[in-house]
């Protein structure tokens, strides 16, 4: 019997720190799993370059995670994600994913899931009214709202990508989202009302969504605060996490492979382009566990 593949080196790659929340989901969905994050701190933010400078950036931090032995590369930056996709995985000879397209996805099962039951509340409406199911009238298309960056929004690659799956979509800017979660006012008055004002613009623009999509890996940390916020709204949706739906992604593309056990795996190795002090300190509130023993890199201009 030939032996069996060693764990596998998944990279995982961002402009910054939010990457590392779905490293943080990744871990206990592959546990044997061998990881390499990358954060291009020094070059962030992505979203003020142009198209083609965000390309060669993540494109550059690519091949180093490549060269560092990764297997597979997870994009988990929404901005190169949304721009520079395609050229990555032109440039790379291992599976590239990216943040948007499970995103997306996830989206769609849960619009599945809720017209389902819409369904059924329909039928037996129906059924106790004695009217036909074909006289009610039919459920509309799914609307789901995207909270995300000015530069992710730019782009529309989220529209893009429900738009696909035949699902409506309404992005929202939330630029002061990312300031406040690493300034860590993850739990704050005043974060919270920013999300107010945020999500009541939204809202009023979109009264019929279902769905909420977090199209930055920052705003997982703000999940409670959105929740907290969507209550006092008295306007409940369904929370797409897309840094979870990611983590998914990356899991389900190892499920047909069985590798040898390791009983020292996961094992984490951080690069930063710049402080490594600053990447330890915001990295663990992100990761939600400590991050040490980070590497210098130095990947130019």
């Amino acid at each position: 019997m030939a032996p069996l593949p060693p764990p596998p080196t998944i990279g995982v790659f961002d402009s910054g720190f939010g990457g590392l929340t779905v490293l943080r989901a990744l871990l206990p969905l592959k546990t044997y799993a061998n990881y390499i994050y990358l954060g291009d701190t020094a070059r962030l933010p992505y979203g003020s370059k142009s198209r083609d400078t965000i390309a060669r950036y993540a494109v550059s931090s690519a091949k180093f995670l490549h060269e560092q032995g990764a297997e597979l590369l997870v994009v988990a930056c929404n901005t190169a994600t949304a721009l520079a996709l395609e050229d990555i995985r032109q440039a790379l000879p291992i599976p590239v994913i990216g943040v948007v397209e499970p995103g997306a996805h996830a989206a769609l099962n849960q619009a599945n899931h809720t017209a389902r039951d819409k369904s059924s509340v329909i039928l037996s409406e129906a059924q106790n009214l004695s009217i036909s199911s074909e006289q009610h009238p039919t459920p509309t298309t799914p609307q789901v709202l995207v909270l995300a960056t000015q530069a992710t929004v730019q782009s529309h690659a989220y529209t893009r990508a429900l738009h696909a799956l035949n699902l409506e979509a309404h992005e929202k800017a939330c630029p002061l989202l990312v300031p406040l979660v690493e300034e860590g006012w993850i739990d704050h008055p005043v974060t919270d009302e920013v999300l107010r004002i945020y999500l009541t613009e939204a809202l009023h623009e979109t009264p019929n969504a279902t769905t909420l999509l977090l199209g930055c890996t920052h705003y997982p940390l703000l999940e409670p605060a959105i929740r907290r916020t969507l209550g006092t709204l008295n306007h409940q949706l369904h929370i797409i996490d897309s840094a979870q739906a990611t983590a998914r992604a990356v899991a389900s593309h190892f499920d047909n492979t069985t590798h040898s056990p390791d009983l020292t795996a996961p094992g984490c190795l951080f690069y930063a382009t710049d402080s490594i002090e600053k990447f330890e300190r915001l990295g663990s509130a992100f990761l939600g566990r400590p991050v040490t023993g980070v590497r210098h890199v130095d990947l130019g201009g």
